[in-house]
């Protein structure tokens, strides 16, 4: 995984099934909106944290959450919906 960050102060987001490296720059608000601007679909319906139909696979790296999510979660899973990447990171979706 590229260790520099393609973006000023933001992070790599790889996508393990197609490779793509995707730069999270500082006017998304969350990994979901990331992921919705580069054209892809996550299933989700709160986009608060709380219903945990968005989760995904979080291989390599670490996120933080605006707020602590409700929703279930297990280890190795993140909820995009209200999480950042702290540094870059490695999901399966």
């Amino acid at each position: 995984m590229a260790g520099d960050s393609l973006t000023r102060g933001g992070h790599i987001i790889l996508l393990r099934s197609s490779g793509a490296q995707l730069p999270c720059a500082p006017e998304h608000r969350c990994l979901l909106e990331l992921l919705e601007t580069h054209q892809l679909e996550v299933e989700y319906q709160c986009r608060e944290g709380y219903c945990g139909a968005c989760r995904v696979r979080l291989l390599k790296g670490s996120v933080s959450y605006h707020q602590a999510p409700l929703a279930f979660i297990q280890q190795g899973e993140i909820l995009p919906c209200c999480c950042l990447p702290q540094e870059d990171i490695e999901i399966d979706i």
